[in-house]
Order: C-alpha cells, then sequence, then structure tokens
C-alpha cells in the first residue's frame, strides 16, 4: 500500500535534519587557533557598549530574538536593503528594534576585524554578545557554541506573520515555538526575556486609550499602572520612539521580578498579561514568579537551545566582511 507524504511536513523535516546536523559541529573553542582573543574582545566591547548605553542589553537580547526566529541564528536581521531588496529588518515588526543592538555588532565587528580578519561571522558575535549582556544585567550565565556563518538570504517577506506579536491570541504565539521545537514552558521562559528592555507606546496604545466604550484601557492592567503608562506614553503620537520599560520594578536587572509583575496586572504587554490567564502558561509563571533559580536555569536551556536553531555552517553560508551587507 503506497503511503502519502505530506510536502510541508517532509520539508520542515528536512530542514530541522540539516540544522541539526549544522548545530553538531559548533564548538565553544572554535576561534582558539584563528582568533584567540575573540573572547576578551567581545567582553571589552559588550562591557564598554552597556555602561555607555545602558539600553544596549535588551536591544541586544530583542535583536537576538527577531534574528534566529525568522532564517535561524546567521544574523539575516542585520542585513540593510538595497533598491532590489526590501530586507528583513525593514520588515513592519522590525522597525521598532532599537539601535543599540545593531550598534554592539558592528562595534564587535569593527574590533575583530581588525585582530583577525575575515574569521569570525557576525552571527556569533550577535550570540555571544547577547550572552555577555544578559550575564551583565545579572542573569544566568550560558554556553554559547561557534561555528555559525552568515546567512545569504534576508527579506522582510520573510518575517510576516513568523514573529511573535502582543496583539496575537495565544494559540498563535504558543503555535510560533512548538513550530519550531519549544515547548510551552520553554516559550514562558524565553518570554522571561521582557525583565529587560523596553516596549514602544504605540505597541501599547490600543490597550490604554479608548480601549472600550465602558473601560479606557484594558481591564487586565492594574487601574494605577494603566494610568501611569497613559501619563508616560502621552505625547506617543508626535514621538513614534516613546517606550517604556517592561518590568516598572527592576528595569535594569535580569531577574524574576517580570513574572511577580504578571499577576498584579503589571505586565505592559497584552501577551504577557495573557500567559496568567491561559491554563497552559499559567504554571511556568507561577513557577518563576517564587524561583528566580528555576527561571535562570529554564531560561539558560531554552536561549542554548535557541541558539543553535537553523544554524548555517560550510557552504550554507559565509564570513561576511560587514555585517549589514551580503559579500
Amino acid at each position: 500500500m503506497a503511503v502519502r507524504v505530506n510536502p510541508l511536513s517532509l520539508i520542515l523535516f528536512i530542514s530541522l535534519f540539516i540544522a541539526s546536523s549544522h548545530s553538531q559541529q559548533l564548538t565553544t573553542t572554535f576561534y582558539q587557533q584563528s582568533c584567540p582573543r575573540f573572547e576578551q574582545i567581545m567582553q571589552d566591547t559588550t562591557t564598554n557598549k552597556q555602561i555607555a548605553s545602558p539600553t544596549t542589553a535588551g536591544a541586544a537580547l530583542r535583536l537576538f530574538f527577531h534574528d534566529c526566529l525568522v532564517e535561524g541564528c546567521d544574523a539575516s536581521v542585520l542585513i540593510s536593503s538595497t533598491p532590489f531588496n526590501k530586507a528583513e529588518r525593514d520588515a513592519d515588526i522590525n522597525l521598532s528594534l532599537p539601535g543599540d543592538g545593531f550598534d554592539v555588532v558592528v562595534r564587535a565587528k569593527t574590533a575583530l576585524e581588525l585582530a583577525c580578519p575575515g574569521v569570525v561571522s557576525c552571527a556569533d558575535i550577535l550570540a555571544v554578545a547577547t550572552r555577555n549582556l544578559v550575564t551583565m544585567m545579572g542573569g544566568p550565565f550560558y554556553t554559547v557554541k561557534l561555528g555559525r556563518r552568515d546567512g545569504l538570504v534576508s527579506r522582510a517577506s520573510r518575517a510576516q506573520g513568523i514573529l511573535p506579536k502582543p496583539t496575537m491570541s495565544m494559540n498563535q504565539i504558543i503555535k510560533i515555538f512548538t513550530s519550531r521545537g519549544f515547548s510551552i514552558q520553554e516559550m514562558v521562559a524565553l518570554t522571561g526575556a521582557h525583565t529587560i528592555g523596553f516596549s514602544h507606546c504605540s505597541e501599547i496604545s490600543s490597550d490604554i486609550y479608548n480601549y472600550s466604550k465602558r473601560a479606557q484601557s484594558d481591564p487586565s492592567y492594574n487601574p494605577r499602572y494603566a494610568a501611569g503608562l497613559r501619563n508616560a506614553c502621552s505625547d506617543y503620537k508626535k514621538n513614534p520612539s516613546l517606550s517604556v520599560f517592561n518590568d516598572i520594578m527592576t528595569p535594569h536587572d535580569f531577574d524574576n521580578s517580570y513574572y511577580k509583575n504578571l499577576p498584579k496586572g503589571l505586565g505592559v504587554l497584552r501577551s504577557d498579561r495573557a500567559m496568567t490567564m491561559d491554563s497552559r502558561t499559567r504554571p511556568f509563571v507561577e513557577l518563576y514568579a517564587r524561583d528566580q533559580k528555576a527561571f535562570f536555569e529554564a531560561f539558560g536551556r531554552a536561549i542554548e537551545k535557541l541558539s543553535l536553531y537553523g544554524v548555517k555552517s560550510g557552504r550554507t553560508g559565509e564570513i561576511r566582511r560587514r555585517c549589514d551587507s551580503f559579500n
């Protein structure tokens, strides 16, 4: 009897198999011979940038997520558009990515090109910069294997519907992660990245202004918090870059207060607050709210797994001379 195979399932299986085989080629000592000062240069660059601009950690972490979920962790989000190609970074959902995330990668690439030209990929730089900055903010140290190559494709159209939006339902957000092999628990742990960084007022305007005929703001907000957000965002139409911290309590610390805030109605984004109301995600929110060690361990494992997603090696990628353009 002939067995019919769903072609989409076959494509997904093949792509996951290729990504897995590529990730197995990565090692923690990849640059030990070819660029011995790699770790030191990365540490110096990320430390100096974070001290000069305290929003860098949150910016790099968000940039890393947006890169990995679309084409895999291949620095495709760093490519600039040309008259012939609208690149990934210019997709609507990526227009709000903070400049500090891009800048720390450029600074590190410049320093590394002087020390060891044509050796270190932009994808590895972004992965290590993110880890260093998370740790610098008090978060967990996790292993970053090296040897990624930079991707050869960057198209805005490929980011459509791939990245989670705060307006999506919990079903939609869960599907984005589970379709890439992440469990619901891993998704909740990764969302804990919102313990640092900020969100633009334009992303929450419909939840805090004229929400309905009966309520000015979404009733899942703490009323005093919603009033504070309205005040902080009052000029967002004149200033589209106006933003608010994701974690009102400890915005500069990578800790578990993000989860503690959610049951109190202190989550900035609708998708954050929704996690306390969904029976699939609530148990993990409650676990991480009461146990920071459990959160750190889960986050470390999940982001380590994310850092290996869809990586390129060999001829499937290149080592870019500049992070914002293909060779």
